[in-house]
This record gives C-alpha cells, sequence and structure tokens, in this order.
C-alpha cells in the first residue's frame, strides 16, 4: 500500500538527530545537496507505489558517512542507518533491510543496477545538476577536501576532468528513472566541457569567485 504522507515524529527525528551530522561533510555532500535529493526523491516517489517515509529516510542516510571514508561511503552509510536503534520505531527489519540495500546502492560508479524500485529512485535523485556553475563549486570543494597535496591548476584541471569522466557522453553517472530535468541539465553541461579551454576558464572564474 502507497504511503501518501510523511510521519512527523520520523521528520521532527532526522531533522534534529540526524540533519546536524552533515556538517562533517563537505559541501558538496553536505545538508544542502542531501535536502535537494530528499526532494527530488520524494518527487520520483510520487509516480511508484512506495513508502514515502522509506523514500525520505533513504534520501537522508545516502551520504552520512562520506566524511569517514569517500571510497566506500555508500557502505558507511548504510551502516550507519542500521546502527541507529531509533529506526526501528518507525521501520521492520524487512523495510530497513531494503533502505541499507538502497543506500548501498545509490552511487553513481557501482557496478550493479540498485536492487530495489527505492534504490533506482535515489540514485536517479542523486545525480544532480543543479547549474553548471553549481556543479564546478561542489566537484572544486571536494578536491580542496579530499586532494590536498596538488597545486591549485591540478584541482582546476581535476575538476574538468572527474565531470568529464562522470558526465561526459560515456560518463559512468547513471539514471534508472525518466528525469527530463537532469536530461536537459546534462545536455548543457555536455555542451560546456566540449570545449575544454573555455571549460577551464569558467573553473577559474568561478573558483576566485568563491574566494
Amino acid at each position: 500500500m502507497k504511503v501518501c504522507e510523511l510521519n512527523q515524529e520520523l521528520i521532527k527525528y532526522i531533522e534534529t538527530q540526524v540533519f546536524p551530522q552533515y556538517s562533517k561533510n563537505e559541501e558538496g555532500h553536505g545538508i544542502n545537496h542531501i535536502k535537494t535529493v530528499i526532494e527530488r526523491s520524494l518527487k520520483f516517489a510520487k509516480d511508484y507505489n512506495v513508502d514515502i517515509n522509506m523514500v525520505y529516510t533513504i534520501a537522508t542516510y545516502h551520504d552520512l558517512g562520506h566524511y569517514i571514508d569517500r571510497k566506500k561511503h555508500e557502505i558507511i552509510s548504510a551502516e550507519l542507518f542500521m546502527k541507529d536503534e531509533n529506526m526501528k520505531r518507525f521501520f521492520t527489519d524487512e523495510q530497513r533491510n531494503i533502505i541499507k540495500e538502497a543506500i548501498e546502492d545509490h552511487r553513481a560508479s557501482s557496478d550493479h543496477k540498485p536492487r530495489s524500485i527505492y534504490g533506482m529512485i535515489v540514485s536517479t535523485a542523486d545525480r544532480t545538476i543543479i547549474d553548471i556553475d553549481t556543479t564546478i563549486k561542489r566537484t572544486y570543494s571536494y578536491g580542496k577536501r579530499n586532494y590536498e597535496g596538488i597545486t591549485e591548476e591540478e584541482q582546476i584541471e581535476r575538476v574538468y576532468s572527474h565531470l568529464k569522466e562522470k558526465y561526459g557522453e560515456n560518463g559512468y553517472a547513471k539514471i534508472y528513472l525518466k528525469d527530463e530535468e537532469f536530461e536537459k541539465a546534462l545536455q548543457k553541461l555536455r555542451q560546456a566541457l566540449s570545449d575544454k579551454q573555455s571549460f577551464i576558464n569558467r573553473v577559474k572564474k568561478v573558483v576566485n569567485e568563491m574566494k
């Protein structure tokens, strides 16, 4: 049965106890990103016979462990969810396992398709290109936090190469549900990436404005 209303007690717990933990992540995987993924996940959920409390919770926890180990953050985030005893107040063991798997399956570079519609929803919702400059800011901030040993020029080059690898014509970022908003933004980004020097100049301009 489709659940049409969010549990207000669940929302209160997450907003007061879980959201604050995202201050430990860098900006690209911080609370603003999480709220965007929640909003997009709930939008997709309207078209499927799913429990929106589960959808909301998956989107909430999906990047929670990013600050611990970015390379396996999806596994850590799922573990943090399962260790949260308060979640037993809201979900059955079967539901909690589905949530765990969906969190594990959300990563763009995952080598397998999500195991449930819940995983497909959060994975698609997590492919966010709000606009090109915001995407540049997220990627640059991520690099500054995780690639401290490289020069500023190399940081800027990394922004281009990462976005090309992820969102280029043969990029690894996959979506599993129809998302016209993402497709339009993706085409704009690909067009911008097609001229490397112009894109590098754009990155430099965005970075300078951040300082």
